[in-house]
């Protein structure tokens, strides 16, 4: 099996190691605009090492951010400050994703560290939020319109072209958020679909959304480019998504053109009773690799370099993402290389500390 520094060729695309970037929103957009903050958040990350660096959720549609200030892929005027991000990040040798996404009834929120929290109101440059169905996530969130025939359509097509924008952008990987309570999530799981049209109820209906997403998205892109995307593996919920239907839409993605499952958990229940613990998202990662045959990636408190080396190592996930981490320690990868016996690649003007 390889280790965690071994390459992964994926289609066109080789990253040099296992150490993925995972998303993190930054909150720190101007009407969807990437910042110079994006450009040292990402770029430094691609300086530690890393081989591959996701950029943030990013929003679709407008109305698809979580919060005013995410980032945003609808509009062309959005494509040139992450074209400079992209550029940096592969001249430090990494490879650069981006995750698309549309928050559903979780959008229009305050940001973490906003001294109001919950629903942004219209009065405060909010928004109308929209899901499968018209079910609020929780107290302070605000009630959502459920989406109609043309207001899926729109939303499938938002995809897409967010997708062409990336690939403009240089992005060389393309990740869909289905995960997290978010849109595409809300679609799959009982506990937020409540429809009886094609587009919910069994599990056949509750699937369409991301299998069209899917379809549309990989259309869009060029061959050689890698799709992955990210879902939550259960809900941990007795009546919510559980592994059992993540297996069996793993093995409907394959084929449709998705090159990894990236497996979280979570986030579309409130009050959820999650068992949290180092590693504790692994084994779903390494069920869905075994039972549905397609590669996967693990997140969450990944946090030691003989930890994530083991993962790999034992055909648990194909990549390891990094998170909090990585927040901490940019050079994470570097320490890990020298910890695990690798000669890290350290950029020539930081060797002199190495």
């Amino acid at each position: 099996m390889p280790s965690l520094f071994a390459p992964l060729d994926l289609r066109g695309l080789t990253i040099k190691n296992r150490i993925v970037v995972s998303p993190m929103c930054q909150y720190s957009a101007v009407h969807g605009v990437a910042s110079d903050w994006h450009l040292v958040h990402l770029g430094s990350r691609a300086v530690g090492g890393a081989g591959l660096v996701i950029a943030e959720a990013t929003a679709v549609v407008p109305e698809g951010r979580i919060s005013p200030e995410d980032l945003g892929l609808w509009t062309d005027d959005q494509i040139e400050p992450l074209a400079r991000i992209t550029r940096f990040v592969r001249d430090q040798g990494a490879a650069i994703g981006i995750q698309l996404a549309h928050a559903g009834r979780k959008a229009s929120s305050y940001r973490p560290w906003s001294p109001v929290q919950g629903e942004v109101p219209r009065s405060a440059g909010g928004w109308e939020t929209v899901a499968p169905s018209a079910i609020r996530y929780g107290d302070g969130y605000p009630m959502p319109a459920m989406l109609d025939e043309a207001g899926i359509s729109a939303a499938i097509a938002a995809f897409a072209a967010a997708a062409t924008r990336a690939v403009s952008a240089g992005f060389q990987l393309i990740e869909l958020h289905a995960a997290h309570g978010y849109l595409l999530h809300e679609f799959l799981s009982p506990t937020s679909n409540h429809r009886t049209d094609r587009w919910g109820g069994s599990f056949e209906g509750r699937i369409r959304l991301v299998l069209e997403v899917v379809r549309a998205v990989r259309a869009a892109m060029p061959d050689a480019m890698p799709l992955w995307i990210r879902i939550s593996a259960t809900d941990w919920s007795p009546d919510g998504w559980t592994i059992e239907e993540s297996v069996e839409l793993a093995r409907r993605l394959g084929p449709l053109g998705v090159d990894l499952v990236d497996c979280s958990s979570g986030g579309n229940v409130t009050g959820a009773r999650i068992p949290v613990g180092p590693g504790y998202q692994t084994p779903f990662a390494e069920r869905i690799r075994r039972e549905a045959q397609i590669a996967t990636g693990t997140v969450g408190f990944v946090t030691a370099p003989e930890q994530a080396d083991q993962i790999v190592r034992t055909g648990q996930a194909d990549v390891v993402l990094l998170a909090r981490e990585l927040l901490r320690d940019p050079y994470w990868p570097l320490r890990a290389a020298v910890k695990l016996g690798q000669v890290p690649a350290v950029p020539p003007q930081y060797r002199r500390a190495w």
